[in-house]
């Protein structure tokens, strides 16, 4: 290492089965009202009811905002707020996938601090009084935003998804259960995960990587690949969902401290203007983002390959970053990724926005990040390469 690195997580993460028991426990060390941000889905499957009762048996009291109905966009933000004030609280507890968690890091660093969500991008406006302690409970394995301090809030003004990055978005506690993922349907167990994976990737292949993330970052590609396919064709394996989500946090602690790159750069701007769930954004580039870059990390792709082919000991870096872009083509393929096209985006109304989305993916900060760092020109080419981009196939720029 040529200069000191830093590396920052939640207080406390509580991992494993039943951790979910934990909440009220810490809720009670932390304040004595909770606001707790989720969603429909979340309330409809007794998540919600379970949190309160589990509040409730510590003292705590309780009231929700259960508005999160897509990515999380600042009138998510607003709303919540508008809650918690009302309702005169003083802790906040996010429930269920990065969407709600993401929408809760917002409410607690503005509930202390003020003004709009948008006005921490790019430190323009720093975070200086505590935030809201926020307990941040994941029931995806995928996001790890229980774990990082990012939170993503798309501007409905002018359909930008802004990353805003400030340690004061870090959750004070994490709580990862397993078991609240079994719930997650095959589609959304196989956009998570593939976003976990790009998580774990995009932080390995960092330029701002350091030993402690690539630890976490080899671990966790390790558990989701070994993982990943056995929970998407069998949503019951407890065992395979229990390394999803310890691959997931680890995947979040490794992003959070070494950025993400190329792939959540272009992925932002296809999520806010075309609604497409982060997570399926990023599968649908990662393949092509990899050969993209390959040039530049040959020797770290190398490695990702050779996780895919642990037994071909004696190949070349050359050999086995050519493994680990044709396994993730085929990984993607298995999980049934669609590419842009596939998706329904229209290929008139994409091309009419992609100047626009390269200079938000550039503007964003992360592709500068990336091993290789792309020029407005081959940004606009690799969207329109990703757009009927097909995974059984290669190609070059």
């Amino acid at each position: 290492m040529e200069k000191f690195a830093v590396f920052r997580t939640p207080k406390s993460i509580f991992y494993g089965r039943n951790a979910f028991e934990n909440v009220g426990k810490e809720a009670v060390l932390r304040g004595k009202k909770a606001l707790i941000v989720s969603d429909k889905i979340m309330d409809n499957l007794g998540y919600v009811r379970k949190c309160q009762s589990l509040l409730e048996s510590q003292g705590v009291a309780s009231t929700t905002y259960l508005g999160v109905a897509s990515e999380p966009t600042d009138r998510f933000v607003s709303e919540s707020l508008l809650v918690f004030n009302q309702e005169e609280c003083d802790l906040i507890i996010s429930l269920g996938g990065g969407s709600c968690i993401d929408t809760a890091k917002a409410v607690a660093v503005l509930a202390s601090n003020g003004g709009y969500i948008g006005d921490y991008m790019q430190a323009r406006k720093i975070a200086e009084a505590h935030p809201i302690p926020h307990i941040a409970i994941a029931t995806t394995a995928g996001t790890g935003s229980e774990a990082t301090d990012v939170t993503i809030i798309t501007n409905t003004t002018n359909d930008v998804k802004m990353m805003i990055k400030q340690p004061a978005f870090m959750p004070d506690a994490a709580i990862v259960d397993p078991l609240l993922t079994l719930s997650s349907p095959g589609q959304v167990t196989a956009a998570t995960g593939v976003d976990a994976l790009s998580h774990a990737i995009e932080a390995y292949l960092s330029k701002k990587s350091h030993p402690m993330t690539d630890n976490l970052a080899l671990s966790a590609m390790k558990l989701i690949i070994g993982s990943i396919l056995t929970a998407y064709n069998d949503g019951t394996n407890v065992d395979a969902r229990e390394r999803m989500s310890l691959g997931s946090l680890q995947a979040g602690m490794a992003f959070s401290n070494a950025s993400v790159c190329l792939v959540h750069g272009m992925s932002r701007p296809i999520g806010a203007l075309f609604h497409v769930p982060h997570g399926i954004s990023n599968a649908m580039l990662l393949p092509a983002v990899m050969e993209f870059s390959r040039d530049a990390c040959i020797e770290r792709l190398g490695e990702i390959g050779r996780i895919f082919k642990p037994d071909d000991s004696n190949l070349s870096n050359i050999e086995t970053s050519e493994i680990a872009v044709q396994s993730i083509k085929e990984l993607c393929q298995n999980l049934k990724i669609p590419n842009l096209k596939g998706w329904g985006i229209e290929q008139q109304a994409f091309t009419s926005v992609v100047e626009k989305m390269a200079c938000d993916a550039i503007n964003s900060g992360s592709p500068s990040n990336n091993p290789k760092v792309p020029s407005h020109k081959e940004l606009v080419e690799l969207y329109h390469v990703c757009y009927d981009y097909q995974f059984d196939s290669g190609y070059s720029i």
